[in-house]
């Protein structure tokens, strides 16, 4: 199983606390120690599973817009985004589980015009309003159909850092990875409001994969 490169510094962590926590427990415990070892080999696992980088037969794209994230679809409306586009926009909002994959994606193909780190708080990342407290990262569009899409990673609760490797004027490929969220969190996308809308609330989506609209070539 390949893993993320944003999983070293975890893993090394959880290795040496499994490493101590199991060797405690066989000198103290004795023929009881299976009773911790066992919960926190599951939980070790689990870490590896976070980490994981699935294959995916990423298209190429012009009008498609591409689920960013694996998750599900929590949020579809008409909102005011007021930071980049300043305006109405359709906002598509994919939560995702510490179980989900947590590699981020361009949502469509064109040229990056637009990226900023905001700190934050931490509310649950299905709360509304984590979209414009919390701690995120905003990046914007220009797609190959010439409209103007951003969209937002969210850290949540448990999710304490975001990444994005992305730079003002690279290349934006839909479906390929622009960054990462560690544990728990939330993406939105902002579309133009003459977007076709493919998804519907409480979709499973799969990032890199699944169409969530269709903007207008």
């Amino acid at each position: 199983m390949k893993l993320h490169k944003e999983s070293k510094g975890t893993i090394i962590v959880a290795s040496i606390v499994f490493a101590v926590a199991a060797f405690l427990s066989v000198y103290f415990l004795r023929e009881w120690s299976l009773l911790i070892i066992i919960p926190l080999l599951i939980i070790y696992g689990l870490v590896f599973w976070f980490f994981r980088v699935p294959h995916r037969d990423i298209q190429d794209h012009m009008e498609n817009v591409i689920a960013p994230v694996d998750g599900k679809v929590v949020m579809i409306k008409e909102v005011e985004e007021d930071e980049f586009i300043k305006g109405k926009a359709i906002q598509i909002s994919i939560f995702m589980s510490p179980l989900n994959v947590h590699i981020c994606r361009y949502p469509v193909s064109g040229k990056v015009i637009y990226k900023k780190y905001h700190p934050g708080k931490y509310l649950v990342a299905w709360h509304e309003k984590s979209s414009t407290e919390n701690e995120r990262t905003t990046v914007a569009v220009e797609s190959l159909t010439h409209h103007q899409v951003v969209f937002r990673q969210i850290a949540g609760y448990v999710a304490r850092r975001i990444v994005f490797y992305c730079n003002e004027g690279d290349t934006a490929k839909a479906g390929h990875e622009f960054g990462f969220i560690k544990f728990g969190s939330r993406m939105d996308v902002f579309l133009p409001l003459d977007t076709e809308i493919t998804c519907k609330i409480g979709d499973k989506t799969k990032g890199g994969i699944d169409v969530i609209a269709k903007m207008q070539a």
